[in-house]
């Protein structure tokens, strides 16, 4: 993870112009002092040369000895930076380098230089300067002490034109000290004009800076004002063509930006408004199907009432066929209010699951001999296959043998010819039991574009006035709420003109964990959900809790009116928006009791806790935990829950 403190701009530029300066400065200076000391060697070199040919003149002369002595102090008082000037008489020759090259590290790094320039004899004609020079087999040396000392060298010889050498040594310290004390006035000037420069500078760097800084204050304030409806003046002292078009931009986007949040309003206010209008008409809707099914009912029962008042032995054989008929036909329409009742109250969480003990191969005995008579008349073969030995589970059983009623009846109806075979499988596991049923049929089948449909109530795949087979559409929708009631699972697996199978699997626990049923006992418990009812309400059943199903926040509100509820719990498919909606309205209705509220969230979205985990614990949510179907974990949490509170 990165640590390191973030940079300004306005920093960045300061500090990168220093350096920048800086460096210059110093790259100027090094170059001046290397420059500078070179052009100052090479000078003193040509000098010293002009010097060291005068003196060679001087001394290839008869009276020369005498005449170089006067060169010689006077240039040691003129010329401070020379430390010596030796004349060896010689008649080899001495290999002179050549010191030029060498003249950027005498410049900067020797201590002192040596020169040697060869001293010869005029002309041959001039034997007598020559011949003084050689006799004497002498050389004079004079340093900057004044003192003169001579020196003997080997025999001259009498052929030869060389006389001899005339060294001449400099001291580069005197040397380099003296062009430092020559050049102190320069630098001081110069740098004093560096300084000014830079500061000019440095100067003119404040202006972008001081627009950046200004920039950045407004971009402090809309970030730590959310809310903020006007965007705060951006002053420019400066017209910076990159910086006005940042300026432009930036109130270009909060402008879109509070545009937008303006259409996020109203959308949020009508969204509010259509939900609320579909919570009306849900809530109408519900009271509608509940009074037209009573009323409808209650005119059925009539007439199936007076239709078994009749003496049927009295009738003639067109009364009877007439009987017959309407007996028919309030007996498939009190079977299809039936349905619509029981979606209602499926719907509206008024429908419980009421586990006893049960033997499957009965249930599957009892509608075997219920359908047979129906199949052998329209000539269908009725098989049974059972995989599993006598065995009793625990589990409702008027709704699993109602799902397999309306499974059976719609193989019959939907099959002209061939059989309808009931398949029945069981599978033990350590703490549960799996029980699985097939329904399946060679009757017309099932368009693949319509298996989805099939579950909607009032959904016809043939929706004409002449279709051929009858139906209202609210079979199969009751199968799938009621299995979803009791957390089993409903399969389709259909071919169009081959068949239909339907595959029930309903989950039931062994009789040893029945005593897990009274953990919960006498806990009330409201169940809001958005489509389906999840594993988490049958285990809270299971439990002992008694669980009341909603789907609606005005139901919720009701119900929470009329009886006092220990628990509301959101379920998994609930948006922490609706949550927080429902939660602040539970809040706002509270009076003498506080229900726990519990919002529980899938397990993929445990990554996202914390982009709603406050601002549903702030509407007034006490817990958010990930969904548990495991009923030891779920009814320890819950315990501690309620303690705690």
């Amino acid at each position: 993870m990165n640590n390191h403190p973030s940079r300004t701009i306005p920093t960045f530029i300061w500090r990168s112009v220093l350096q920048a300066i800086l460096l210059a400065v110093l790259a100027g200076f090094l170059m001046s002092i290397i420059y500078g000391l070179l052009h100052h060697y090479k000078e003193k070199r040509q000098h010293i040369q002009q010097l060291a040919t005068l003196l060679t003149v001087s001394a290839s002369t008869a009276d020369g000895a005498d005449i170089v002595a006067e060169q010689v102090r006077f240039l040691l008082e003129s010329e401070p930076s020379i430390r010596s000037i030796l004349f060896y008489s010689t008649p080899q020759p001495i290999d002179n380098v050549n010191q030029s090259r060498d003249d950027w590290k005498n410049a900067l790094f020797a201590d002192t230089v040596s020169f040697n320039y060869p001293v010869t004899s005029a002309s041959d004609d001039d034997d007598s300067a020559l011949d003084t020079l050689k006799a004497s087999q002498q050389s004079f040396t004079t340093s900057s002490d004044g003192e003169y000392r001579l020196s003997t060298s080997g025999e001259a010889n009498k052929n030869s034109a060389l006389v001899g050498y005339i060294n001449l040594t400099l001291d580069l310290n005197t040397l380099r000290l003296n062009w430092f004390r020559a050049n102190l006035l320069l630098w001081l000037i110069t740098t004093i004009l560096t300084v000014l420069w830079v500061l000019y500078i440095l100067r003119k760097l404040q202006w972008p800076i001081r627009d950046i800084d200004a920039l950045n204050e407004v971009c402090y304030i809309v970030v730590k004002n959310p809310e903020l409806e006007q965007l705060p003046v951006i002053p420019q002292l400066f017209e910076f063509q990159e910086l006005v078009q940042i300026k432009q931009t930036f109130t270009t986007l909060f402008d879109r930006l509070q545009k937008v949040r303006k259409d996020y309003e109203a959308l949020a206010a009508f969204e509010q408004q259509l939900h609320n209008k579909d919570i009306s008409l849900d809530v109408q809707l519900h009271n509608f199907q509940s009074m037209i099914t009573h009323e409808l009912k209650t005119s059925l029962n009539a007439i199936v009432g007076g239709l078994q008042l009749l003496d049927y032995d009295a009738l003639n054989r067109e009364q009877k066929d007439a009987v017959e008929i309407i007996s028919d036909g309030s007996d498939k329409l009190v079977s299809s209010l039936d349905h619509i009742i029981q979606l209602n109250q499926i719907q509206k969480g008024q429908m419980n699951i009421d586990c006893i003990t049960f033997n499957p191969l009965q249930l599957i005995a009892d509608l075997l001999a219920e359908y047979e008579p129906i199949a052998q008349q329209k000539r269908l073969e009725l098989i049974s296959r059972i995989h599993h030995i006598d065995y009793c589970l625990e589990g409702d059983a008027e709704k699993i043998k109602q799902i397999l009623s309306i499974l059976l009846n719609n193989a019959i109806k939907f099959t002209p010819a061939g059989q309808v075979t009931i398949t029945s499988q069981l599978t033990h596991f350590d703490k549960s039991n799996r029980w699985q049923i097939s329904v399946k049929d060679t009757g017309i089948g099932i368009d693949s574009n319509h298996i989805d449909d099939i579950f909607n109530p009032f959904f016809q795949v043939d929706s004409s006035q002449t279709r051929q087979y009858e139906g209202s559409g609210v079979g199969l929708p009751v199968v799938k709420q009621m299995a979803q009631l009791m957390g089993a699972t409903i399969e389709v697996d259909s071919t169009l003109g081959l068949g239909t199978q339907f595959m029930l699997t309903i989950s039931m626990t062994n009789k040893h964990q029945s005593r897990q049923q009274h953990l919960l006992a006498g806990l009330t418990v409201i169940y809001y959900y958005y489509h389906e009812v999840g594993f988490l309400a049958k285990e809270l059943e299971r439990l002992g809790a008694t669980v009341i199903y909603r789907q609606h926040e005005a139901l919720v509100i009701e119900e929470m009116s009329i009886r006092k509820v220990n628990m509301v719990m959101f379920a998994e498919d609930i948006f922490p928006s609706k949550a927080a909606s429902l939660a602040k309205r539970i809040r706002q209705f509270e009076s003498e009791h506080r229900a726990l509220l519990v919002y529980w969230y899938p397990p993929h979205r445990a990554k996202q806790l914390d982009s709603f985990e406050h601002g549903l614990k702030a509407a007034g949510v006490d817990y958010c935990y990930g969904a548990t179907y495991k009923d030891k974990v779920l009814s320890d949490l819950l315990k501690r829950w309620l303690v705690w509170k």
